[in-house]
């Protein structure tokens, strides 16, 4: 029929012909779906960044381990140089004393006794040359074996930090969307780099104190992965220090105090305030404060603050 316009080609028109919204195109999720997805972003970010620290801790130790190996070679030089210096003083001196004319003083004297103690004088030099070059060539070998191993542990820590940019790379790019979520959803929190914390009155004694002491001066303080204060934390930043504070000494990440604390686990129906405990897979850590209150760093986004035990989800815990 005449002036009819196809079904199919009625329904291209209008596609073509209606507007796009930005709600339509990109649709803007809920409150529900962000925050979903910002836990997602979470438990990722605690896994990377973890990964970040460890790889910096290597990193830092390789250093360390080059530049004391690296003294070493310096004072193994001076050692040598010495020695080259002996041997040519050594030398000097027997070539201006004339080696035929000391054999020839020697066989020569018509006194049998001082014969004898020329020639024991004479070996005596000579060994003390053969040991110096003993010793001089133990020291160049030495030097080597130190020089080597020190180029080995350079490119160690070398490959490492390689590597360490390669994480940071994919932590600030989470880093990146949680600050953006979080704001979207109106939920971020600078924090105060100079909080002065609150003060704790809970049932903690002796170092277990000192410790939760330092970490409730810290609450109010932004969270930053890789952070170890003094004006932002990470998670096991925070329970290092404040565990040093009470002068314990932990590994750096959050993995490395699990494994540490492998024969001083405790159940989670037998908490002491102090002890640690982790959730998110052992990937974040905080401190118990007794009377069923956590304190920890959360993640970006947020600050140091205390919570419910039963709000922190633990799944593990260690007594320092």
């Amino acid at each position: 029929m005449r002036g009819r316009v196809p079904v199919a080609a009625g329904l291209a028109a209008v596609v073509l012909l209606t507007p796009m919204t930005g709600a339509e195109a990109d649709p803007k999720p809920t409150v529900a779906q962000a925050k979903a997805k910002l836990s997602k972003l979470n438990e990722q970010a605690d896994k990377l960044v973890d990964r970040y620290n460890a790889a910096n801790e290597k990193w830092k130790k390789s250093r360390q381990k080059y530049l004391a190996i690296n003294d070493d070679y310096k004072k193994q030089n001076v050692r040598v140089e010495a020695l080259r210096s002996g041997l040519v003083s050594m030398a000097v001196s027997s070539y201006q004393v004339g080696e035929m004319g000391s054999w020839g003083g020697v066989f020569y004297s018509s006194n049998p006794d001082a014969m004898l103690s020329g020639l024991a004088t004479l070996n005596h030099m000579s060994a003390e040359r053969a040991g110096r070059l003993r010793e001089y060539e133990g020291a160049i070998k030495d030097l080597k074996d130190r020089r080597d191993q020190s180029k080995a542990v350079y490119k160690e820590a070398a490959d490492v930090k390689d590597e360490l940019a390669g994480e940071k790379e994919k932590v600030d790019k989470l880093v990146r969307e949680q600050m953006k979520l979080l704001r979207s959803l109106g939920t971020f929190n600078p924090g105060n780099p100079n909080s002065a914390g609150v003060v704790y009155t809970g049932p903690a004694s002796g170092n277990a104190l000192e410790a939760l002491q330092f970490a409730y001066k810290q609450v109010g303080k932004p969270y930053r992965y890789g952070g170890t204060g003094p004006g932002a934390w990470d998670c096991s930043g925070l329970v290092q220090a404040a565990w040093a504070a009470a002068g314990v000494r932990l590994p750096r990440t959050s993995y490395e105090q699990w494994a540490w604390g492998a024969s001083r686990r405790v159940s989670l129906d037998e908490l002491q305030p102090g002890d640690l405990l982790w959730h998110a897979g052992y990937g974040h850590v905080g401190i118990y404060a007794g009377d069923g209150k956590v304190v920890h760093a959360p993640q970006t986004g947020d600050v140091v603050k205390i919570v419910s035990l039963a709000e922190y989800h633990a799944i593990g815990a260690v007594r320092p």
